[in-house]
């Protein structure tokens, strides 16, 4: 690899649920733009909570939508379901971390529009582990000189990338 290499929140992401996409993001190789999970995906971030400041980029990250309270900053993830929210989780997670490494204290909201829910994360000392285990696995797989064998899965069926891994 001649770039350097940087975990991002959408690696951590990926990393809880498919090993093979983190490698083909880490190596910018991009999924097929034109899927209807990822038009689905973009128009729900895009035109969801329409109020709120969208894309605050910070470091290799870029949250979703933030807003300042009277708590502080708030900053949200946006999801089509809360079908992996797990990885939702630990993504956002991610992002706070991040922000917390800048000295900045953030509140952190799941947000499922088509569910209509909100969920809370919060960066606490159990999962800023997890965090720096999650970060040392994915430059563990960025590294590798090949990506990882695909492996069938639930997500394969809606992944931008099922054409390229499974031709």
């Amino acid at each position: 690899m001649d770039q350097e290499i940087n975990v991002s929140g959408t690696l951590v992401w990926y990393y809880y649920i498919c090993p093979r996409e983190v490698w083909l993001i880490g190596h910018q190789i991009n999924p097929d733009e034109d899927d209807a999970n990822v038009s689905l995906g973009r128009f729900i971030q895009d035109y969801s909570y329409p109020r709120e400041r969208k894309e605050l980029l910070v470091g290799h990250s870029k949250m979703d939508v933030f807003r300042a309270s009277d708590e502080g900053l708030v900053i949200g993830e946006v999801k089509k379901s809360s079908k992996y929210r797990n990885s939702a989780r630990m993504q956002l997670a991610f992002y706070l971390s991040e922000l917390k490494q800048r000295g900045i204290v953030a509140r952190g909201e799941l947000r499922f529009p088509r569910e209509k829910r909100r969920e809370e994360v919060v960066l606490d000392e159990q999962t800023e582990l997890e965090l720096d285990r999650v970060r040392r696995e994915i430059l563990r797989i960025l590294y590798l000189p090949a990506p990882p064998a695909p492996v069938k899965i639930n997500f394969c069926k809606k992944c931008a990338y099922a054409e390229f891994c499974w031709s």
